[in-house]
């Protein structure tokens, strides 16, 4: 079976960088895959597509060096078997308040005796390998996300679920649940406390720890931290702040131009 390289990469406790697909877009998915991202997520819960755009996104990905994920919009076996089948090597998930929810969430993870996943790999094994059964339950990485009060309660027995990963933080929704505002993480002295405590356990408990970021400039704090895997911001964030920062250029005043003896350099886009 194909090996995970990003669950390779953070067992051997190196800090790995993750990117957001938000668009529906294959050819999006493929420029990310190719941006130098040790994965690439597509996110099935907050993005503006649905499963029959997925698979697509999935199949740009898999020509990319970048390890495909998906983030699936609730604890439902069926949806988390169906991007597994395919072909995601990773499983990042939502709202996870509690061990019972965290047992079922590894459980469609994993094959028998130690899941529940039901057999029939599809893309996974066009992706991973004929070998694919034999390997896939160490291959999978398994992250479950810690932004409820309920998960910050339960944390130590989330933590203890065996099979499990590592716990990943969405830091507006946790935010939110202890009365700060989206995007305070690093000003709001109580997002920054439970972050800390959060990272704190999850290296207690030799599980990784995976953390969304505003920016690379963010990135780079959390990596510096302890987090195995940043997430830097995503594609229509990109899109937005680089379309302004050239519409604000076009709209400058020139330092120089080709009248006065300024060079200008041959365009390199369309």
């Amino acid at each position: 079976m194909r090996k995970n390289v990003l669950k390779d990469k953070m067992l051997r406790g190196e800090r790995t960088t993750n990117g957001w697909c938000a668009f529906g877009s294959s050819y999006s998915a493929e420029l990310l895959g190719h941006a130098g991202f040790d994965s690439v997520t597509v996110d099935m819960q907050h993005g503006m597509f649905d499963f029959t755009q997925v698979l697509p996104m999935l199949q740009a990905l898999s020509a990319t060096p970048a390890v495909p994920v998906v983030r699936v919009p609730w604890n439902d076996t069926a949806v988390i078997m169906h991007v597994l089948d395919a072909g995601a090597y990773g499983v990042i998930c939502p709202m996870i308040n509690n061990r019972a929810e965290a047992e079922r969430l590894v459980a469609a993870c994993r094959y028998a005796p130690v899941g529940m996943r039901s057999y029939g790999p599809a893309r996974g094994l066009l992706f991973g390998g004929p070998d694919y059964f034999d390997h896939a339950n160490a291959e999978i990485v398994v992250f479950a996300m810690i932004e409820t009060i309920d998960g910050i309660n339960n944390l130590d027995d989330i933590l203890a679920t065996p099979g499990l990963d590592g716990v990943y933080i969405g830091p507006n929704d946790l935010a939110l649940v202890l009365g700060a505002r989206p995007g305070t993480d690093l000003t709001e002295p109580k997002c920054i406390d439970t972050i800390a405590h959060i990272l704190a356990r999850a290296q207690a408990h030799q599980k990784f720890a995976g953390i969304f970021c505003a920016s690379g400039a963010v990135g780079a704090i959390r990596r510096k931290q302890g987090f195995h895997l940043v997430t830097l911001s995503h594609e229509g964030s990109y899109l937005s702040q680089t379309a302004k920062a050239h519409v604000a250029a076009a709209l400058a005043e020139p330092a120089a131009s080709a009248s006065d003896g300024g060079e200008l350099k041959p365009s390199t886009g369309y």
